[in-house]
């Protein structure tokens, strides 16, 4: 899996599990991505800001600092999508 894409699933699930404490698969699935950052991809330091439009994630590989922009709207579809579908609402 591209760097990028690993980063994108963690941030979605991110968002997801925060919004639904509760849902324990969300969090499952979100250490799972963090899993892949850390052993394919050497990512440490893992961070989220918001902005009107974007979410920055700063992360750090080999002791270099980087940040990438995600459109939020985007970032923020899966949990709509949980959200609108009864059977993950009872």
């Amino acid at each position: 899996m591209k760097l990028e894409d690993a980063l994108f699933n963690w941030l979605q699930m991110k968002i997801v599990s925060e919004a639904r404490p509760e849902d324990k698969a969300a969090e499952e699935t979100r250490l799972f991505f963090e899993e892949i950052l850390r052993e394919d991809h050497a990512v440490t330091e893992l961070a989220t800001s918001d902005e009107d439009l974007r979410i920055h994630i700063t992360y750090d590989v080999n002791g270099s600092s980087n940040k990438l922009y995600f459109d939020k709207d985007y970032a923020e579809q899966l949990l709509q999508d949980i959200n609108s579908n009864p059977k993950y609402n009872q």
